[in-house]
């Protein structure tokens, strides 16, 4: 019966060690996973706020340079379309450019993701 007892009383050792184990990674996923909504969400919430204060500012950097060609011009319609290209021109090279600004980005968000 010693035999038995022994192998009764490994099993129990691996069942509790099983146990303890499954409970850690457990915990430990938790706080990863934790850990990886608190990072994003603060990502997340600088992107808003800077891009909302980069966005105020293109706007009032377009309205003055506007006003300025217009004057330099002499036609607010001239100014406007001049401006309108000019945006329409960067809208072109982001979308040309799309794939490597999306590689840029998935390489940034797995690096504070995996890490």
């Amino acid at each position: 019966m010693g035999v038995i007892e022994s192998l009764n009383e490994t099993s129990n050792k691996a069942i509790d060690v099983g146990e303890v184990y499954y409970k850690k990674t457990q915990e430990y996923y938790t706080l990863k996973v934790f850990q990886q909504l608190t990072m994003t969400t603060g990502m997340l919430l600088k992107m808003a706020v800077i891009g909302g204060l980069a966005f105020l500012a293109l706007i009032f950097i377009t309205v003055a340079g506007v006003v300025f060609l217009a004057n330099v011009l002499e036609s607010m319609v001239g100014a406007c379309l001049i401006a309108g290209a000019l945006f329409i021109i960067l809208l072109i090279l982001a979308y040309i450019f799309r794939g490597k600004i999306d590689n840029m980005l998935v390489r940034k968000l797995s690096d504070k993701f995996f890490n």
